[in-house]
């Protein structure tokens, strides 16, 4: 069998069978074919799709790439929260310890970011000490101990997924459905979760760009869960909006803090409040929607998930002096200032560029052996439908790179957005729950 064959068969939308897709993934893991047809193939599943057959086949075969985890010794309702990705998504920070609070166990591996969005290890990086690669042993510690952890992903668990993920990422094969599903799925499955709970990002700032796209992708990893009898939930979420203010590692951090003080952005309580909502009820067939929402709207009042949120990083090893001292951290060597070149009301028209002003600031990655800078980033001062003068400050722009890079930085910000006479529309942030 060879590579290339696969790749003309793909081409000519010919459907792979179950031991081609085999072939496959233990030349990923294996490393036996080189990165240049992997990305070829990929190229053209983008172009040609792949059926259910093949999603499920593929999916199979990466789960089976490594090892799987036993939870049988978590005792609980298991939970594991996945996003697609999006520009200042730092929801599962909020939504782990919100659910823990509530006896929910929320088990949850999560991945590096991926092109212009934020991940949830980068950002849990930022903590000195803190420990995102846990054995089987430690994971089950921690979530029994404090109801919830997350690990980053292990080199056994789906490596193959690991490696085309790291390739994906500068290849420009990043937006491709089908991979995205077997990706997502293929480690929420090798959890062995009760409830697989994802949030499917819309809009500029993700990589289904609309509703039709969104839906395409929910349903597709639905179809894979439905494949292995797991229990799948998707929230899709509007992303033609930044989630909150803060966008990069360090300053979505304090921005996680604030909101577990319930002092947070209104449109991440929101989400967080939905999901955690849709996880109790999903835990109780005897509670309504309705009812568990409204019990996670209480415990924001609770100082319970700010506890736990600290115990889990210090059962991780992370530093809780650096946590309840964020707003003491030392500033970048540079922080830009946007301002309004009219007066208007603020339409955020391209969230894209806005992740990526925030990659080139320093904190994401470029190519895949970027280092990230933890403290770059944007804070913005306004948000989507705010009333703004003129020269008013939209944005901080905070970088430790050259600041000859500032008319650079300038440039790509003022894309970001439009000052407009008429108040824009505000879209739903939550667009539709499928399961």
């Amino acid at each position: 069998m060879y590579m290339i064959d696969l790749i003309q068969k793909k081409k000519q939308c010919l459907e792979l069978t179950d031991s081609e897709l085999t072939f496959l993934v233990q030349g990923i893991t294996n490393e036996t074919i080189p990165d240049y047809q992997i990305t070829a193939w990929a190229m053209a599943v983008y172009f040609q799709g792949m059926t259910k057959r093949e999603l499920i086949a593929f999916t199979k075969a990466m789960l089976n790439s490594g090892q799987t985890l036993d939870l049988k010794a978590v005792k609980g309702f298991k939970v594991d929260k996945h996003s697609t990705g999006g520009v200042g998504d730092k929801t599962s920070l909020v939504f782990a310890p919100v659910a823990a609070s509530l006896g929910l166990k929320v088990c949850k591996m999560s991945g590096k970011g991926l092109g212009i969005t934020g991940g949830t290890i980068d950002k849990l990086l930022a903590i000195p000490n803190f420990k995102t690669e846990l054995s089987t042993a430690e994971f089950i510690a921690t979530i029994n101990k404090v109801g919830f952890s997350i690990t980053g992903q292990t080199a056994n668990l789906v490596p193959a997924d690991k490696k085309l993920y790291a390739l994906r990422d500068v290849s420009g094969t990043i937006d491709i459905l089908e991979l995205i599903a077997a990706s997502v799925m293929s480690k929420k499955i090798a959890l062995g979760t009760d409830l697989i709970l994802l949030d499917v990002k819309c809009g500029t700032g993700a990589f289904a760009q609309d509703l039709a796209a969104a839906r395409k992708l929910a349903n597709l990893m639905i179809d894979i869960g439905q494949g292995f009898h797991k229990q799948v939930i998707v929230v899709i979420s509007d992303m033609n909006r930044p989630l909150g203010r803060a966008i990069g590692n360090a300053l979505e951090l304090k921005e996680v803090v604030a909101s577990l003080e319930n002092q947070g952005p209104d449109d991440l309580k929101e989400l967080v409040v939905n999901l955690t909502g849709l996880a109790l009820a999903a835990s109780n067939k005897k509670l309504t929607l309705a009812a568990a929402k409204n019990q996670v709207i209480k415990t924001f009042n609770s100082p319970k998930p700010l506890k736990l949120f600290y115990d889990f990083v210090v059962a991780q090893g992370g530093d809780l002096n650096y946590i309840k001292n964020l707003n003491k951290l030392p500033a970048t060597k540079h922080i830009l200032l946007v301002k309004a070149n009219n007066e208007g009301y603020l339409d955020f028209n391209n969230i894209y560029f806005l992740g990526e002003l925030s990659v080139l600031l320093g904190a994401g990655r470029i190519v895949k052996d970027d280092i990230i800078d933890p403290l770059a980033g944007i804070i913005l001062k306004q948000v989507h439908g705010d009333q703004v003068k003129k020269n008013q400050v939209i944005m901080e722009l905070h970088t430790n790179k050259e600041i000859t890079r500032e008319k650079e930085f300038q440039e790509l910000a003022l894309k970001t957005f439009t000052i407009k006479g008429e108040k824009p529309k505000l879209s739903k942030l939550i667009l539709e729950i499928i399961m």
